[in-house]
């Protein structure tokens, strides 16, 4: 590529003419150095959600123990936070939570968050939950009041 700029120039004097190979050698860089990149940058969530059952299935399936209803961390519109309909504060949320946990033998909790509830409740609840000894906690897809009718 070069640039001529016109008429009236003496002969052997050098012409302007511009040189792309710098800017290639830098865009080649660049584009090397994110083919690197974005495949570290990918994160990962696994999500696992339970076919519907069949309702043969359903039948034949052993009833729960009397009292022994999953655990079940809720918060409600105003961050309120609950362990099976019991009112928790924050701070006692996790050492509540690994008593719960040790007297079960157990360590699933199901997480319900209400509808309208703030986001940032609710993320703060579920690490509070992962610190109380959580190994697993599965977040509930349908309310609580249509599971138990």
């Amino acid at each position: 590529m070069a640039i001529d700029l016109g008429g009236g120039r003496k002969k052997g004097r050098a012409k302007p003419a511009m040189n792309v190979t710098p800017l290639v050698d830098v865009v080649l860089v660049l584009l090397i150095i994110f083919m690197v990149i974005t495949p570290m940058m990918a994160k990962q969530f696994w999500l696992y959600v339970p076919s519907k059952p069949d309702p043969h299935e359903a039948q034949a399936a052993a009833p729960a123990r009397e009292g022994q209803g999953p655990i079940v961390v809720s918060v409600d519109r105003g961050g309120v936070v609950r362990i099976n309909r019991e009112v928790v504060t924050r701070d006692r949320l996790q050492t509540r939570l690994r008593r719960v946990l040790a007297a079960r033998g157990e360590r699933t909790v199901f997480f319900d968050a209400a509808n309208d509830a703030r986001f940032e409740d609710a993320v703060s609840v579920l690490d509070l939950t992962r610190g109380g000894g959580a190994a697993n906690i599965a977040v509930l897809t349908e309310p609580i009041a249509e599971r138990e009718r």
